[in-house]
């Protein structure tokens, strides 16, 4: 089945010049479902159809909107495609409903951005985060703080009005309290943001380790199909493999890398640098050691390459038998593993999710940004907001306070959509598909 939606003042009017009800229909009313066929302009059948009216404001897009229920083949939906084009419709844009839908007030910018997550969501949890922000969760955090910085600027601007006059010591107390309290819910919802990144847009993992530690025998058994080739042979991976898997409802990508260790070989060599620049911009590394074995000196060479980041000890080949590590590597969590017997991967996949702060289920529960754009607008209302605090505290001129408090409330009406450049919704409906 396919779905052709109209929206506009003339959709209505178009599907009625081609559509013919089954049965004795005069009108059609509002959120009904009718049954008929589409014919052209000879009379010809085109398709067997339902079709259902939606009487303006009560549409996706707040205008008169119709959608004609066909059969999914392509010719089908072409030739009724070309029906509607032959009576003056266009095609829409990408995004241009939901772009209407936020033009006409239905949704604010931020419930748009997440109907493009919802659509694009690659996990449940991801899901779950997108469809919070389209009910509108996001936006009513949003719209609280608004509402208390607009009473404390028009409290402060009151008082401009008054230079004669100094504004009240239990006035300024309040305010004082009043953006500190804000300046903490902000730092709040800003700190959410690095776990909605990644939920909503996938982890980079990065495998680590020397030679024939297991990286790609561990990438195979996380991945349940043999994708890195495995040998005896040190230096088989020479170049960086991605993957991309779920854990613990996180969208994932694996990166297996060439083992670290001293090489003449310049196209190995070329593969530990490739590694060794990725570690700084993975979201998790992976420490591996071949957990039967005592230490070698390019164990090291691997910890210390990755000491400074979030990093899971992974010994593997746990079938084996375990060794005692270096005392370097003991004092860090280990987690063994065997990746041809499957103990402890589950333990793993727990201890992946566990980094990422990852109960995906109670997200949806609660107020998570994902949007980067929404991130930064945070970052520049709370730095609005402590220049505010410093001005209450030095008794700087009350302009100075309420320039401060509209830079910050500027800050989340771009969040909202309320302050807005026609460069930023291009950039946002750009990214929608066609359709919605």
């Amino acid at each position: 089945m396919a779905v052709v939606r109209l929206s506009g003042p003339e959709s209505l009017a178009a599907v009625r010049s081609f559509f013919r009800p089954s049965g004795h229909v005069r009108e059609l009313v509002s959120h009904h479902l009718y049954h008929g066929f589409l014919v052209d302009s000879t009379g010809r059948n085109v398709d067997e159809v339902m079709v259902v009216y939606m009487q303006p404001p009560r549409s996706y897009t707040c205008e008169e909107v119709v959608e004609v229920q066909c059969h999914g083949g392509q010719q089908i939906v072409r030739a009724i495609l070309d029906l509607f084009l032959s009576h003056g419709l266009r095609l829409a844009q990408p995004g241009e409903f939901t772009y209407r839908a936020f033009m006409n007030g239905r949704l604010d910018l931020a419930q748009a951005e997440a109907v493009a997550r919802l659509i694009h969501s690659r996990s449940d949890a991801a899901r779950a985060l997108a469809l919070s922000q389209v009910e509108g969760r996001l936006s009513r955090a949003i719209h609280l703080f608004t509402e208390k910085l607009r009473r404390e600027l028009v409290l402060v601007e009151a008082w401009i009005d008054f230079p004669e006059e100094d504004i009240p010591t239990q006035d300024t107390t309040r305010i004082k309290s009043q953006i500190s309290e804000i300046i903490k819910e902000v730092s709040v919802l800003l700190d959410t943001f690095e776990t909605g990144r990644v939920f909503v847009e996938g982890a980079s993992i990065l495998l680590i380790g020397r030679p024939n530690a297991g990286k790609s025998s561990l990438l195979n058994a996380l991945l349940g199909e043999d994708r890195a080739i495995v040998t005896d042979i040190p230096g088989t991976t020479r170049d960086l493999l991605e993957e991309g898997l779920t854990i613990g409802g996180i969208p994932v990508r694996l990166i297996d890398t060439a083992g670290f260790r001293a090489s003449v070989d310049p196209v190995e060599l070329e593969g530990v640098r490739r590694a060794s620049d990725k570690i700084h911009s993975a979201d998790l590394v992976l420490l591996l050691v071949d957990g039967s074995r005592p230490c070698h000196q390019e164990d090291l060479l691997a910890y210390q390459a990755c000491a400074d980041v979030d990093t899971i000890l992974v010994a593997t080949k746990s079938d084996l038998g375990r060794a005692e590590l270096d005392p370097s590597l003991a004092k860090m969590h280990r987690i063994d593993v065997s990746a041809k017997t499957g103990e402890g991967l589950d333990l793993l996949r727990q201890a992946v999710a566990r980094n990422f702060a990852a109960d995906g289920t109670e997200l949806g529960e609660s107020v998570v940004i994902t949007e980067k754009r929404h991130n930064d607008a945070l970052l520049k209302c709370r730095e609005s907001l402590r220049r505010v605090a410093a001005s209450l505290e030095s008794r700087a001129s009350l302009e100075f306070l309420s320039l401060d408090l509209r830079d910050a409330l500027d800050s989340l009406s771009s969040i909202s959509g309320e302050i807005s450049t026609e460069d930023i919704l291009g950039d946002i409906f750009s990214n929608f598909c066609i359709g919605k």
